[in-house]
């Protein structure tokens, strides 16, 4: 179950991310409220995960996922460039992120 908390928070960690460019600077009410419910939720989560996961893997898995999701929004919502050097970086975090889980028990 620790894995699963674990995956929601990742995927909460992306929501908060996306949250902070759509609230402008905490500027615009509905955007903000969602940034600052999808932060609490994520790190609730990630806590629940750690009480099973060591603190370094949990920690890595979460911003791994926060990060990788995050710039995959970015080119795919925002528009972002799409450049194979930013391609094979996303695929490098993915790699660790599964490395850690695989490694882990």
């Amino acid at each position: 179950m620790a894995w699963i908390y674990l995956g929601i928070a990742g995927l909460l960690e992306i929501v908060f991310a996306y949250g902070l460019k759509t609230a402008e600077g905490f500027t615009r009410l509905w955007p903000s409220v969602l940034t600052v419910l999808a932060a609490a939720a994520s790190l609730y989560m990630l806590s629940l995960s750690m009480r099973t996961i060591p603190i370094g893997t949990g920690y890595a898995v979460w911003t791994g996922i926060g990060a990788a999701g995050t710039a995959l929004v970015g080119i795919i919502v925002l528009g972002e460039p799409r450049t194979a050097p930013r391609v094979a970086s996303l695929a490098l975090i993915l790699i660790g992120v599964i490395g850690l889980r695989v490694f882990s028990d």
